[in-house]
């Protein structure tokens, strides 16, 4: 499979050296903007975009115009993302974002929606979501901290909203914390006056984000529509 690679950062070259070794040939690689480089003859499958938030929509939305596929999992630009679906229909190409695609984070994603399901009517517990990441991290709080939050939201009636750092009671705090070397943990705690319940994922490094959205790049290639990593996961716990 031939790949574009839209963000060469940290990322970007840890994508590379993944799909490299899983036999797949890189025929671009983009810093940031994709406006700075000849498009004309791009020859991909499909792209994958951990860019910038200030890049990503134009990234992305160049590709769908070039018929390409595109992966995502840049965050901090999805103010943008209802019009990059009408550009991926528009040319009948096909889009998958994630905000994480760790297959062990989609795995916490599904565990997260359970409980929040068993916790709901659960009056004496207070929920709320940690994330801690390196420091160079642009966002705050990250994707996968909001993902979180808006599962719960969907499972609880009592929660509408998510706050970073301080919520009212129908609300549910995102705790941002920045340190040096974290690829990220998250961390969903339910309190209450007599004991806490707590599900967390800990990220060791790179390779698992990285490993995950080739492997969504590999399920999306030669499909058209919009897709979430569930569906990716769907097909690999067969």
């Amino acid at each position: 499979m031939k790949i574009a690679i839209l963000g060469y950062g940290k990322m970007g070259k840890t994508i590379e050296e993944i799909a490299q070794d899983r036999g797949h040939k890189i025929t671009l690689k983009v810093d940031e903007d994709i406006d700075s480089y000849d498009l004309t003859n791009l020859d991909a499958d499909v792209a994958i975009d951990f860019s910038v938030p200030k890049a990503a929509f134009k990234n992305i939305t160049t590709c769908f115009e070039l018929g390409i596929p595109v992966v995502s999992g840049t965050t901090g630009w999805l103010d943008h993302y209802d019009k990059a679906v009408e550009v991926c229909e528009k040319h009948d190409t096909a889009f998958l974002y994630a905000s994480n695609f760790s297959i062990g984070v989609n795995l916490f994603f599904e565990l997260n929606e359970k409980l929040a399901g068993m916790m709901k009517n659960l009056e004496e517990y207070s929920v709320e979501v940690e994330e801690i990441h390196h420091v160079q991290k642009l966002d705050s709080p990250s994707g996968t901290a909001i993902s979180l939050a808006q599962q719960i939201i969907a499972n609880n009636p009592k929660k509408i909203a998510w706050q970073l750092d301080h919520a009212e009671d129908d609300e549910i705090p995102i705790y941002a914390k920045r340190e040096s070397n974290v690829p990220g943990t998250h961390t969903v705690s339910y309190k209450s006056e007599i004991d806490s319940i707590e599900i967390k994922h800990t990220a060791h490094s790179r390779q698992g984000f990285a490993k995950g959205a080739v492997i969504a790049a590999e399920w999306l290639k030669g499909k058209e529509g919009i897709y979430r990593m569930k569906d990716v996961l769907s097909e690999i716990l067969k």
